[in-house]
Protein backbone atom coordinates (compact mmCIF):
# COMPACT_ATOMS: atom_id res chain seq x y z
CA UNK A 1 0.00 0.00 0.00
CA UNK A 2 1.15 3.85 -0.68
CA UNK A 3 2.08 6.61 1.61
CA UNK A 4 -1.52 8.22 2.15
CA UNK A 5 -2.33 11.30 4.30
CA UNK A 6 -0.53 12.69 6.79
CA UNK A 7 -0.10 15.99 4.50
CA UNK A 8 -0.12 18.36 7.26
CA UNK A 9 2.79 16.14 9.56
CA UNK A 10 4.56 16.54 6.63
CA UNK A 11 4.20 20.25 6.04
CA UNK A 12 5.37 20.68 9.94
CA UNK A 13 8.30 18.61 9.60
CA UNK A 14 9.56 20.36 6.52
CA UNK A 15 8.83 23.42 8.57
CA UNK A 16 11.02 22.31 11.67
CA UNK A 17 13.79 21.12 9.34
CA UNK A 18 14.20 24.63 7.63
CA UNK A 19 14.63 25.76 11.43
CA UNK A 20 17.85 23.97 11.68
CA UNK A 21 19.89 26.66 9.93
CA UNK A 22 19.58 28.67 12.97
CA UNK A 23 20.08 25.45 15.32
CA UNK A 24 19.56 22.49 16.27
CA UNK A 25 15.41 21.11 16.31
CA UNK A 26 13.55 17.96 17.99
CA UNK A 27 10.60 16.93 16.97
CA UNK A 28 8.24 13.81 18.80
CA UNK A 29 5.82 11.43 16.91
CA UNK A 30 4.16 9.07 19.34
CA UNK A 31 0.68 7.22 18.98
CA UNK A 32 -0.32 3.72 19.14
CA UNK A 33 1.40 1.37 17.26
CA UNK A 34 0.43 0.49 14.09
CA UNK A 35 -0.75 4.29 12.93
CA UNK A 36 1.94 4.24 10.64
CA UNK A 37 4.72 6.92 12.82
CA UNK A 38 7.82 5.18 11.78
CA UNK A 39 6.62 5.66 7.66
CA UNK A 40 5.64 9.15 8.98
CA UNK A 41 9.39 9.83 9.73
CA UNK A 42 10.88 8.36 6.59
CA UNK A 43 8.72 9.25 3.96
CA UNK A 44 9.60 12.86 5.42
CA UNK A 45 13.48 11.73 5.26
CA UNK A 46 13.47 10.03 2.22
CA UNK A 47 14.98 12.72 0.19
CA UNK A 48 16.83 14.06 2.78
CA UNK A 49 19.96 13.34 4.13
CA UNK A 50 19.18 11.21 7.22
CA UNK A 51 19.84 8.20 9.53
CA UNK A 52 17.55 5.86 10.91
CA UNK A 53 18.36 4.08 14.91
CA UNK A 54 16.30 1.71 15.97
CA UNK A 55 16.05 1.12 19.72
CA UNK A 56 16.19 -2.51 20.38
CA UNK A 57 16.12 -4.21 23.19
CA UNK A 58 19.60 -4.81 23.81
CA UNK A 59 22.20 -3.83 25.81
CA UNK A 60 23.57 -0.64 25.09
CA UNK A 61 27.30 -1.40 24.14
CA UNK A 62 25.54 -3.89 21.34
CA UNK A 63 23.43 -0.83 20.41
CA UNK A 64 25.84 1.72 20.48
CA UNK A 65 28.03 -0.59 18.04
CA UNK A 66 25.36 -1.02 15.35
CA UNK A 67 24.54 2.68 15.51
CA UNK A 68 28.51 3.61 15.10
CA UNK A 69 28.52 1.54 12.22
CA UNK A 70 25.38 3.40 10.40
CA UNK A 71 27.25 6.43 10.93
CA UNK A 72 30.17 5.62 9.41
CA UNK A 73 28.50 4.50 6.18
CA UNK A 74 26.67 7.32 6.14
CA UNK A 75 29.79 10.27 7.14
CA UNK A 76 33.27 7.95 6.67
CA UNK A 77 35.01 11.17 8.03
CA UNK A 78 32.88 10.89 11.28
CA UNK A 79 35.40 11.47 14.14
CA UNK A 80 35.10 8.34 16.09
CA UNK A 81 37.49 7.66 18.18
CA UNK A 82 38.24 4.76 20.31
CA UNK A 83 35.27 2.39 21.71
CA UNK A 84 31.99 4.31 21.90
CA UNK A 85 29.87 2.34 24.73
CA UNK A 86 27.53 4.58 25.64
CA UNK A 87 24.60 6.73 23.67
CA UNK A 88 25.46 9.99 25.04
CA UNK A 89 28.49 9.27 22.87
CA UNK A 90 26.41 8.54 20.08
CA UNK A 91 24.57 11.13 20.16
CA UNK A 92 27.73 13.69 21.13
CA UNK A 93 29.02 12.56 17.82
CA UNK A 94 25.84 13.03 15.99
CA UNK A 95 25.97 16.63 17.65
CA UNK A 96 29.79 17.40 16.15
CA UNK A 97 28.93 15.98 12.17
CA UNK A 98 25.70 18.41 12.26
CA UNK A 99 27.71 21.58 13.16
CA UNK A 100 29.23 20.82 9.47
CA UNK A 101 26.41 18.94 7.91
CA UNK A 102 23.13 19.40 8.63
CA UNK A 103 20.90 16.26 8.60
CA UNK A 104 17.75 14.22 10.18
CA UNK A 105 18.43 11.76 12.68
CA UNK A 106 15.12 9.39 13.36
CA UNK A 107 15.33 7.55 16.78
CA UNK A 108 12.61 4.96 16.78
CA UNK A 109 11.50 3.29 19.81
CA UNK A 110 12.94 6.38 21.90
CA UNK A 111 11.08 4.55 24.64
CA UNK A 112 13.38 1.52 24.99
CA UNK A 113 15.95 3.54 26.75
CA UNK A 114 13.96 3.49 29.77
CA UNK A 115 14.54 -0.38 29.79
CA UNK A 116 18.28 -0.23 28.56
CA UNK A 117 19.53 2.46 30.68
CA UNK A 118 17.63 5.47 31.53
CA UNK A 119 20.09 7.79 32.38
CA UNK A 120 20.29 8.39 28.54
CA UNK A 121 17.35 11.21 29.02
CA UNK A 122 19.62 13.16 31.22
CA UNK A 123 22.53 13.00 29.63
CA UNK A 124 20.97 13.47 25.94
CA UNK A 125 19.19 16.58 27.80
CA UNK A 126 22.85 18.04 28.67
CA UNK A 127 24.14 17.62 25.17
CA UNK A 128 20.76 18.92 23.73
CA UNK A 129 21.12 22.29 25.78
CA UNK A 130 24.98 22.83 25.53
CA UNK A 131 25.09 22.15 21.93
CA UNK A 132 21.73 22.92 20.15
CA UNK A 133 22.49 26.28 19.21
CA UNK A 134 25.99 25.46 17.85
CA UNK A 135 24.87 22.87 15.73
CA UNK A 136 21.92 22.28 12.56
CA UNK A 137 20.53 18.73 13.85
CA UNK A 138 17.24 17.31 13.00
CA UNK A 139 15.67 14.65 15.87
CA UNK A 140 13.14 12.97 15.61
CA UNK A 141 11.59 10.74 18.06
CA UNK A 142 9.56 7.71 17.67
CA UNK A 143 8.00 5.98 20.23
CA UNK A 144 4.66 3.64 20.22
CA UNK A 145 4.71 3.00 24.44
CA UNK A 146 2.11 6.42 24.81
CA UNK A 147 2.30 6.49 28.57
CA UNK A 148 6.93 6.75 28.18
CA UNK A 149 7.13 9.12 25.44
CA UNK A 150 4.32 10.84 27.46
CA UNK A 151 6.07 10.97 30.98
CA UNK A 152 9.60 11.59 29.11
CA UNK A 153 8.35 14.52 27.27
CA UNK A 154 5.54 16.16 29.13
CA UNK A 155 6.74 15.54 32.52
CA UNK A 156 7.77 18.38 34.42
CA UNK A 157 10.08 16.28 36.26
CA UNK A 158 11.87 14.99 33.65
CA UNK A 159 14.77 15.83 32.40
CA UNK A 160 13.48 16.21 28.47
CA UNK A 161 10.60 18.56 29.88
CA UNK A 162 9.92 21.16 27.27
CA UNK A 163 12.90 19.98 24.90
CA UNK A 164 10.74 19.17 21.90
CA UNK A 165 9.90 21.71 19.68
CA UNK A 166 7.15 19.93 18.59
CA UNK A 167 5.35 17.10 19.79
CA UNK A 168 2.84 15.07 16.85
CA UNK A 169 -0.26 12.92 18.25
CA UNK A 170 -0.30 10.27 15.27
CA UNK A 171 -4.18 9.16 14.70
CA UNK A 172 -5.72 6.86 12.90
CA UNK A 173 -6.40 7.65 9.30
CA UNK A 174 -9.85 9.73 8.77
CA UNK A 175 -12.69 7.88 6.72
CA UNK A 176 -12.52 10.10 4.15
CA UNK A 177 -8.56 8.63 3.48
CA UNK A 178 -9.70 4.83 4.34
CA UNK A 179 -12.77 5.36 1.85
CA UNK A 180 -9.79 6.92 -0.65
CA UNK A 181 -7.61 3.78 0.15
CA UNK A 182 -10.25 1.34 -0.90
CA UNK A 183 -11.08 3.67 -4.15
CA UNK A 184 -8.04 2.74 -4.85
CA UNK A 185 -8.35 -0.55 -4.94
CA UNK A 186 -11.22 -0.39 -7.08
CA UNK A 187 -13.40 -0.97 -4.08
CA UNK A 188 -16.51 1.61 -3.59
CA UNK A 189 -19.32 -0.04 -1.29
CA UNK A 190 -19.91 1.79 1.89
CA UNK A 191 -20.23 -1.27 3.75
CA UNK A 192 -16.83 -1.71 3.34
CA UNK A 193 -16.09 1.70 3.88
CA UNK A 194 -17.94 1.22 7.57
CA UNK A 195 -16.70 -2.12 8.34
CA UNK A 196 -12.97 -1.05 7.67
CA UNK A 197 -13.89 1.86 10.36
CA UNK A 198 -15.82 -1.35 12.80
CA UNK A 199 -12.78 -3.96 12.06
CA UNK A 200 -9.40 -1.53 12.01
CA UNK A 201 -10.48 1.84 13.68
CA UNK A 202 -8.27 3.44 10.89
CA UNK A 203 -5.11 2.05 11.94
CA UNK A 204 -3.18 1.94 8.37
CA UNK A 205 -1.21 -1.18 9.44
CA UNK A 206 -4.44 -2.91 9.88
CA UNK A 207 -5.78 -1.51 6.33
CA UNK A 208 -2.68 -2.73 4.70
CA UNK A 209 -3.23 -5.99 5.81
CA UNK A 210 -6.45 -6.15 4.55
CA UNK A 211 -6.32 -4.76 1.46
CA UNK A 212 -3.01 -6.73 0.66
CA UNK A 213 -5.31 -9.54 1.12
CA UNK A 214 -7.95 -8.56 -0.58
CA UNK A 215 -10.20 -8.28 1.77
CA UNK A 216 -13.00 -6.48 1.13
CA UNK A 217 -16.76 -7.96 2.26
CA UNK A 218 -18.13 -8.58 5.51
CA UNK A 219 -16.88 -12.05 5.10
CA UNK A 220 -13.56 -12.06 3.51
CA UNK A 221 -12.28 -9.46 6.40
CA UNK A 222 -13.78 -11.80 9.23
CA UNK A 223 -12.31 -15.08 7.41
CA UNK A 224 -9.08 -13.21 7.46
CA UNK A 225 -8.90 -11.72 11.17
CA UNK A 226 -10.19 -15.04 12.84
CA UNK A 227 -8.29 -17.59 11.59
CA UNK A 228 -5.71 -19.49 12.39
CA UNK A 229 -2.04 -17.37 12.61
CA UNK A 230 -3.98 -14.34 11.80
CA UNK A 231 -1.95 -10.99 12.83
CA UNK A 232 -4.60 -9.81 14.96
CA UNK A 233 -5.43 -12.55 17.32
CA UNK A 234 -2.84 -11.65 19.81
CA UNK A 235 -3.11 -7.70 18.71
CA UNK A 236 -4.76 -6.68 21.30
CA UNK A 237 -2.48 -8.01 23.96
CA UNK A 238 1.09 -7.54 22.19
CA UNK A 239 -0.09 -3.60 21.77
CA UNK A 240 -0.99 -2.88 25.45
CA UNK A 241 0.50 -5.25 27.92
CA UNK A 242 3.99 -3.22 27.73
CA UNK A 243 1.99 -0.27 28.60
CA UNK A 244 0.15 -2.33 31.27
CA UNK A 245 2.99 -4.00 32.76
CA UNK A 246 1.90 -6.91 35.35
CA UNK A 247 -1.56 -5.51 36.25
CA UNK A 248 -2.82 -5.42 32.76
CA UNK A 249 -5.31 -7.92 33.94
CA UNK A 250 -7.44 -5.66 35.90
CA UNK A 251 -6.69 -2.79 33.16
CA UNK A 252 -8.06 -5.83 30.57
CA UNK A 253 -11.11 -6.77 32.41
CA UNK A 254 -12.01 -3.16 32.40
CA UNK A 255 -11.72 -2.78 28.92
CA UNK A 256 -13.38 -6.17 27.96
CA UNK A 257 -16.57 -4.92 30.05
CA UNK A 258 -16.84 -1.38 28.08
CA UNK A 259 -16.30 -3.51 25.13
CA UNK A 260 -19.65 -5.33 26.16
CA UNK A 261 -21.37 -2.16 26.66
CA UNK A 262 -20.78 -1.63 30.79
CA UNK A 263 -20.17 1.76 30.33
CA UNK A 264 -20.62 3.12 33.60
CA UNK A 265 -17.98 3.61 35.99
CA UNK A 266 -20.97 2.02 39.25
CA UNK A 267 -21.87 -1.12 36.51
CA UNK A 268 -18.45 -1.87 36.04
CA UNK A 269 -17.68 -1.49 39.74
CA UNK A 270 -20.59 -3.62 40.47
CA UNK A 271 -19.48 -6.44 38.55
CA UNK A 272 -15.48 -6.51 39.79
CA UNK A 273 -16.84 -5.68 43.19
CA UNK A 274 -13.90 -3.38 43.97
CA UNK A 275 -13.22 0.32 43.60
CA UNK A 276 -11.62 1.06 39.92
CA UNK A 277 -11.55 5.05 40.05
CA UNK A 278 -7.79 5.11 39.76
CA UNK A 279 -7.66 2.44 36.99
CA UNK A 280 -10.02 4.50 34.73
CA UNK A 281 -8.40 7.52 35.37
CA UNK A 282 -4.54 5.76 34.40
CA UNK A 283 -6.42 4.02 31.11
CA UNK A 284 -7.78 7.82 30.00
CA UNK A 285 -5.07 9.95 31.18
CA UNK A 286 -1.94 8.00 30.92
CA UNK A 287 -2.96 4.84 28.57
CA UNK A 288 -5.61 7.50 25.99
CA UNK A 289 -7.06 4.08 25.45
CA UNK A 290 -10.61 5.15 27.20
CA UNK A 291 -12.19 8.73 26.84
CA UNK A 292 -15.18 9.88 28.97
CA UNK A 293 -18.27 11.56 26.95
CA UNK A 294 -21.31 13.18 28.44
CA UNK A 295 -24.58 14.61 26.77
CA UNK A 296 -23.63 17.48 23.95
CA UNK A 297 -25.19 19.80 26.74
CA UNK A 298 -23.97 18.70 29.89
CA UNK A 299 -22.26 20.93 32.64
CA UNK A 300 -18.39 20.62 32.70
CA UNK A 301 -19.06 19.55 36.61
CA UNK A 302 -21.94 17.10 35.69
CA UNK A 303 -21.68 13.18 36.50
CA UNK A 304 -23.94 12.09 33.92
CA UNK A 305 -20.96 10.18 31.78
CA UNK A 306 -20.05 6.98 29.99
CA UNK A 307 -16.89 5.22 28.92
CA UNK A 308 -15.79 4.30 25.67
CA UNK A 309 -12.46 2.38 24.16
CA UNK A 310 -10.71 5.06 21.91
CA UNK A 311 -9.83 2.48 19.53
CA UNK A 312 -12.43 0.99 17.38
CA UNK A 313 -10.12 -1.98 16.16
CA UNK A 314 -9.29 -2.34 20.13
CA UNK A 315 -12.83 -2.35 21.32
CA UNK A 316 -13.50 -4.99 18.60
CA UNK A 317 -10.98 -7.15 19.99
CA UNK A 318 -11.88 -7.14 23.36
CA UNK A 319 -15.67 -7.67 22.38
CA UNK A 320 -15.19 -10.99 20.61
CA UNK A 321 -11.30 -12.01 21.13
CA UNK A 322 -10.35 -11.74 24.35
CA UNK A 323 -13.82 -12.42 25.32
CA UNK A 324 -13.86 -15.48 23.76
CA UNK A 325 -9.63 -15.98 24.42
CA UNK A 326 -11.02 -20.20 24.97
CA UNK A 327 -12.29 -20.62 21.78
CA UNK A 328 -9.12 -18.87 20.43
CA UNK A 329 -7.05 -21.28 22.66
CA UNK A 330 -8.29 -24.56 21.04
CA UNK A 331 -8.58 -23.20 17.56
CA UNK A 332 -12.29 -23.09 17.45
CA UNK A 333 -12.51 -19.83 15.10
CA UNK A 334 -15.72 -20.63 13.53
CA UNK A 335 -17.57 -20.50 17.28
CA UNK A 336 -15.86 -16.55 16.92
CA UNK A 337 -17.05 -16.11 13.82
CA UNK A 338 -20.36 -17.18 14.54
CA UNK A 339 -20.54 -15.26 17.30
CA UNK A 340 -19.38 -12.41 15.24
CA UNK A 341 -22.04 -12.90 12.54
CA UNK A 342 -24.84 -13.18 15.45
CA UNK A 343 -23.70 -9.70 17.23
CA UNK A 344 -22.75 -8.08 14.57
CA UNK A 345 -26.25 -6.19 13.74
CA UNK A 346 -26.48 -4.98 17.83
CA UNK A 347 -22.46 -4.19 18.07
CA UNK A 348 -21.86 -2.32 14.63
CA UNK A 349 -25.17 -0.21 15.35
CA UNK A 350 -23.41 1.00 17.99
CA UNK A 351 -20.47 1.54 15.96
CA UNK A 352 -22.54 3.17 13.21
CA UNK A 353 -23.37 6.14 15.49
CA UNK A 354 -19.55 6.50 15.85
CA UNK A 355 -19.00 6.39 12.66
CA UNK A 356 -21.49 9.22 11.47
CA UNK A 357 -20.11 11.62 13.99
CA UNK A 358 -16.97 10.98 12.60
CA UNK A 359 -18.35 12.02 9.07
CA UNK A 360 -19.78 14.85 10.79
CA UNK A 361 -16.88 15.99 12.25
CA UNK A 362 -14.52 15.54 9.03
CA UNK A 363 -16.68 18.37 7.30
CA UNK A 364 -15.14 21.15 9.41
CA UNK A 365 -18.82 22.42 9.61
CA UNK A 366 -20.01 22.06 13.35
CA UNK A 367 -17.76 22.83 16.34
CA UNK A 368 -19.51 20.34 18.59
CA UNK A 369 -20.16 16.82 17.92
CA UNK A 370 -21.63 14.30 20.28
CA UNK A 371 -24.56 12.31 21.60
CA UNK A 372 -28.10 12.85 24.63
CA UNK A 373 -29.37 11.95 26.64
CA UNK A 374 -31.16 12.67 29.65
CA UNK A 375 -31.42 11.31 33.28
CA UNK A 376 -31.86 7.15 33.66
CA UNK A 377 -30.56 7.62 30.12
CA UNK A 378 -33.67 8.54 28.75
CA UNK A 379 -34.52 10.27 25.27
CA UNK A 380 -31.25 9.01 24.11
CA UNK A 381 -30.20 10.71 20.81
CA UNK A 382 -27.27 9.16 18.69
CA UNK A 383 -26.16 12.21 16.97
CA UNK A 384 -26.38 15.85 17.53
CA UNK A 385 -24.06 18.70 15.79
CA UNK A 386 -23.59 22.17 16.07
CA UNK A 387 -22.44 25.45 15.08
CA UNK A 388 -22.24 27.73 18.15
CA UNK A 389 -21.55 30.70 15.22
CA UNK A 390 -23.97 30.25 12.91
CA UNK A 391 -26.71 29.00 15.31
CA UNK A 392 -27.42 25.72 13.51
CA UNK A 393 -28.38 22.27 14.97
CA UNK A 394 -28.25 19.50 13.40
CA UNK A 395 -29.89 15.89 15.77
CA UNK A 396 -30.19 12.53 14.01
CA UNK A 397 -30.89 9.51 14.51
CA UNK A 398 -28.92 6.80 13.32
CA UNK A 399 -29.49 2.81 11.88
CA UNK A 400 -28.41 0.15 9.68
CA UNK A 401 -31.85 0.21 8.36
CA UNK A 402 -32.51 3.44 7.67
CA UNK A 403 -36.31 2.91 7.18
CA UNK A 404 -36.63 2.14 10.67
CA UNK A 405 -36.35 5.77 12.05
CA UNK A 406 -39.54 7.87 13.24
CA UNK A 407 -38.24 11.48 13.26
CA UNK A 408 -41.68 12.24 14.81
CA UNK A 409 -40.14 10.06 17.81
CA UNK A 410 -37.01 12.01 17.05
CA UNK A 411 -38.40 15.29 17.23
CA UNK A 412 -40.69 14.21 20.70
CA UNK A 413 -37.08 13.36 21.87
CA UNK A 414 -35.39 16.10 21.78
CA UNK A 415 -37.47 18.28 23.17
CA UNK A 416 -35.52 19.30 26.29
CA UNK A 417 -32.67 19.24 24.74
CA UNK A 418 -33.91 22.33 22.08
CA UNK A 419 -35.39 24.30 24.23
CA UNK A 420 -31.62 24.53 25.57
CA UNK A 421 -30.90 26.39 22.17
CA UNK A 422 -34.10 28.88 21.13
CA UNK A 423 -32.41 30.79 19.06
CA UNK A 424 -30.86 27.97 16.87
CA UNK A 425 -31.88 26.55 13.46
CA UNK A 426 -32.89 23.41 14.22
CA UNK A 427 -32.66 19.64 11.10
CA UNK A 428 -33.78 16.33 12.27
CA UNK A 429 -31.95 13.47 10.27
CA UNK A 430 -32.35 10.30 9.64
CA UNK A 431 -29.28 8.47 9.03
CA UNK A 432 -28.28 4.92 7.15
CA UNK A 433 -25.76 3.03 5.04
CA UNK A 434 -27.53 5.02 1.84
CA UNK A 435 -25.91 8.56 3.38
CA UNK A 436 -22.21 7.87 3.58
CA UNK A 437 -21.27 8.34 0.28
CA UNK A 438 -23.23 11.85 0.82
CA UNK A 439 -20.72 12.65 3.41
CA UNK A 440 -17.79 10.87 2.42
CA UNK A 441 -17.39 13.70 -0.59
Amino acid sequence: MRFYDRQQELVELNKLMGQTKGGSRMAVLTGRRRVGKTLLSLEFAKDKKYLYLFVAKKSEVLLCEEFVADIKRSFPDAPVIGDVRSFRDVFQLLLQIAKDVPFTVIIDEFQEFYNINPSVYSEVQKLWDLNKAKSKLNVICVGSVYSLMHKIFEGSKEPLFNRADRMFMIKPFSVKTTASILRDYKVKDSAAVFNYFLFTGGSPKYIDLLVENKAFTFEEMLNFVVEANSPFLNEGRNLLIEEFGKEYGTYFSILELISVGKTGRSEIQSILESDIGGYLERLERDYAVIEKYKPINAKPNSKSQKYRITDNFLAFWFRFIYRNRSAVETGNFEYIRDVIRRDYSTYAGRVLEQFFQALFAETGKFNKIGSYWEKDHQNEIDLVAMNDMKKELVIAEVKMNKDRIDLAALKAKSKALIASYPKYKVEWQALGFEDIDRLIR
